[in-house]
């Protein structure tokens, strides 16, 4: 790989991983990290004021986050694709398994405003297992970049 495709890849990590830090400081800072928590932020809580969201304005929320969760998704797995881990099954697992998490992820707020309470659990694993893996595919980059 030249180097100015691997710099341009590094400021592209280094960035994510900007992205991936704000994001959990966001969610603990506007819901939280426990399922009454989330409950809470989506159902609402007459007792503490908390509104309760509706579709419409999940959706508001939801739409830009579709492009971004997308982006991120696609390009650090396109350049997954081109380290030495391309011809692995787990490769393509780790892939599936970003896009699944993804949806997830974007899928959960809907289902508990809707009534299904279970999808605060899912909302909360989605939200730490995306982190995760796009974390993961970073590092794999990452170490691609540093030793081949």
């Amino acid at each position: 790989m030249q180097e100015a495709y691997k710099l341009s890849i590094l400021y592209y990590l280094i960035f994510s991983l900007l992205l991936i830090a704000s994001a959990v400081m966001l969610f603990e800072h506007k819901i939280g990290f426990s399922l009454n928590n989330i409950l809470e932020y989506y159902i609402g809580n007459e007792e503490k004021f908390i509104p309760a969201k509706n579709s419409s304005g999940i959706l508001k929320t939801i739409l830009p986050h579709i492009f971004v969760f997308g982006l991120i998704t696609m390009v650090l797995t396109h350049f997954l694709v081109f380290t030495k881990l391309r011809y692995k099954k787990s490769t393509l697992t780790l892939i599936y398994l970003t896009f699944i998490t993804a949806f997830l992820e974007i899928a959960a707020p809907f289902l508990i405003v809707n009534g299904f309470e279970f999808f605060a659990y899912v909302k909360l694993l989605s939200f730490f297992l995306f982190l995760t893996l796009i974390l993961y595919i970073s590092w794999l980059i990452f170490y691609s970049i540093i030793y081949e």
